[in-house]
């Protein structure tokens, strides 16, 4: 392999990560012996061409070599791919069905249900020589025909006896310096993780490869390396290993160039093609499975809300997808901000885009706070330069009264619909967030139709009528609770209460006005769910934001975060706090801020790092990659 390396072109940096150990007193491959000279057998399938001769050398230790073939010529006996028919070829035993490439255990189930050679499976009593691990699926599949199953495992792969290569090579990956990582046995991939879970850099690692070029020999390694949330950049035609370090040779440098600009896995998607999501990625599908929704539960991310220890600080950034982005600028030259929040297939785009590109741990949906008030019966747009404008404005006891209940499944289905896409596209180590406007803040938006420096029809109507400003309040709680809980069902794992402008209350208006309400909307999301609850200008009561409720408590960059935690309490999470203004300056001095707030944090299980505001449209986006590297890396130098 170095040599084939080498003369690719590439350096090569070899780790062994498997030692195959024959089982010597294999009481299962005796007990097939004895079924097969008794006839009791109808089809063997052998899966590798070690396997097959370690079997054949271990029946030879009791039965004639003479014997063993003779019964064997007088079933189906089937071989999956060229090295196990070599195998059987040199033993003499007739092969009645040779599975073609890429002789996955769908191709040999395909064969089996069309081939003229293979009879029906049902009631069939079924032998499979086993390499490694059973093959879960395609035992099911027999199963499911009406096979009954022989297993037969010949040998066991383990790990190497010395595993540190391997490790130094994980290393070498988490630290930047391997361009390729070439996988050429699904056996590799389970016991690279299983040494990376070891040394507790398993989530590290799958970042890492998310920057590497993955190549993999083929479907079976493929399908292993899809098992661990990684996406394949390279399959070479064939499934040979030459093969495949011809192709790396020929196509990673464009590969690698394209990856790390954030083109090659950005998402699924193509604007030009709006069905591409279910077209080019059919892995997602399957996202619901078991094993992805543990992989969502156990991220970083997912961790560090539920305030367990973490290998690194999980970082996200608010409007992380927004005009600072080459991509989502040539997107929204073509749209207007409505039709991309209502068109789920650019939505989803734009999510999963900005998510793979900067490196997050988690995404955050496409969408806008006030969506939600078109189904209440307001008018909205955006005006270029004033951002939203409301009409139908809400200001009297009666105009409370006609405001509607929001039945989001019924009125904003293109949001739902978003959310499925693009956790579709998401890598599945990745959590999706959803969110909604809090109470006050969507409440103050259809008081006063747009910003406001005092608030003064919010207040006066909160003042002089406090019993048509808490049915309105009620009001727009119920409509957020199903608006949130809607998103969650539809595949987001946690979500965000955006309080933009509770800042501009007196702590007893909060107390009175806002708080019982916010609280509602948080106790009645789905239980299990993480709910970050975000404000600014809150620094003087955040014991209130507190009690309004929250797993996570998002703050802004004008309080120091050390004192913030402190105030709300160890027994919940933070969220903060650069200020967005230092991704103007050079990247060391944004490392530098960065690495005071990590300080301030203490390496306390629970501090989500993020801005404490949305990016601003002019930020240079190599300085928030940047950022997001360097909290990373520091953070996960505080770990080790």
């Amino acid at each position: 392999m170095a040599k084939l390396i080498s003369r690719h072109g590439g350096v090569p940096r070899v780790a062994p990560s498997m030692a195959e150990v024959p089982l010597e007193e294999n009481v299962r491959a005796f007990h097939f012996a004895e079924k097969l000279l008794r006839g009791e057998l109808h089809l063997v399938v052998f899966m590798t061409g070690v396997g097959t001769r370690t079997l054949a050398g271990v029946l030879e230790t009791r039965y004639p070599h003479e014997k063993w073939v003779e019964a064997l010529s007088k079933i189906t006996v089937i071989a999956r791919g060229p090295k196990p028919v070599a195998a059987l070829r040199n033993l003499g035993v007739p092969i009645t069905i040779a599975v073609p490439e890429p002789n996955t255990w769908r191709e040999i189930l395909e064969v089996m249900d069309t081939s003229e050679k293979c009879p029906p499976l049902k009631g069939l009593n079924i032998a499979v020589q086993e390499y490694g691990v059973p093959n879960l699926e395609f035992i099911e599949g027999l199963k499911k025909r009406g096979g009954n199953v022989l297993q037969v495992p010949v040998y066991r792969w383990t790990l190497p006896v010395d595993t540190s290569p391997l490790q130094d090579a994980i290393h070498a990956m988490i630290n930047g310096q391997c361009d390729v990582a070439l996988f050429t046995n699904a056996m590799q991939v389970s016991h690279l993780f299983q040494v990376a879970t070891q040394m507790n850099l398993a989530h590290i690692l799958r970042r890492a490869l998310s920057k590497i070029v993955v190549a993999s020999v083929g479907p079976t390694c493929s399908q292993a390396l899809r098992e661990e949330f990684l996406d394949i950049d390279l399959e070479p035609q064939h499934p040979k290993m030459g093969q495949l370090v011809k192709e790396a040779g020929d196509r990673s440098k464009e590969l690698l160039r394209k990856k790390r600009e954030g083109i090659a896995h950005a998402g699924p998607f193509s604007s030009s093609s709006p069905s591409s999501i279910e077209v080019m990625s059919p892995e997602p599908v399957r996202a619901a499975s078991e094993p992805s929704l543990q992989r969502l539960e156990t991220s970083v991310f997912m961790r560090t809300c539920r305030r367990q220890p973490a290998e690194y600080t999980p970082i996200w950034l608010m409007r992380q997808a927004g005009r600072y982005m080459p991509e989502y600028r040539e997107i929204r030259a073509k749209n207007s901000f409505l039709e991309l929040c209502k068109n789920s297939d650019l939505a989803a785009e734009v999510t999963v885009t900005a998510a793979h590109r900067l490196g997050v741990d988690a995404a955050i949906i496409f969408a806008d706070i006030l969506l939600v008030v078109e189904p209440m019966g307001l008018g909205l747009r955006f005006e270029k330069g004033d951002g939203p404008i409301l009409d139908g404005l809400i200001r009297t006891s009666s105009d409370v009264q006609r405001l509607r209940e929001v039945e989001p499944e019924d009125s904003l289905p293109f949001v739902f619909e978003a959310v499925r896409k693009a956790r579709a596209g998401l890598r599945s180590d990745i959590p999706l967030i959803g969110f909604a406007g809090a109470p006050f803040t969507l409440a103050s938006y259809i008081v006063e139709g747009g910003a406001s420096k005092n608030y003064r029809h919010t207040k006066t109507l909160m003042y002089r009528d406090p019993g048509a400003w808490h049915a309105m309040m009620e009001l727009i709680s119920r409509s957020l609770t199903r608006y949130l809980n809607g998103q969650i069902a539809a595949g987001a794992q946690a979500v965000q209460l955006f309080d933009s402008w509770a800042g501009c209350l007196s702590a007893q208006d909060y107390c009175e006005f806002v708080l019982p309400h916010t609280r509602r909307v948080i106790e009645d999301i789905k239980a299990g769910v993480p709910v970050i609850h975000f404000s600014t200008g809150t620094g003087g009561y955040l014991d209130l934001v507190r009690q309004a409720g929250g797993d996570v408590i998002g703050v802004d960059w004008r309080v120091d975060l050390a004192q913030a935690w402190q105030q709300v309490g160890y027994g919940l999470g933070i969220q903060g706090n650069l200020d967005p203004l230092v991704l103007f300056a050079e990247p060391v001095f944004i490392i530098s801020k960065a690495k005071e707030i990590l300080k301030k944090a203490e390496g306390r299980p629970g501090h989500i790092f993020n801005l404490g505001h949305g990016i601003l449209p002019e930020t240079p986006v190599d300085h928030v990659i940047a950022l997001v590297d360097a909290v990373h890396e520091m953070s996960l130098r505080q770990a080790i």
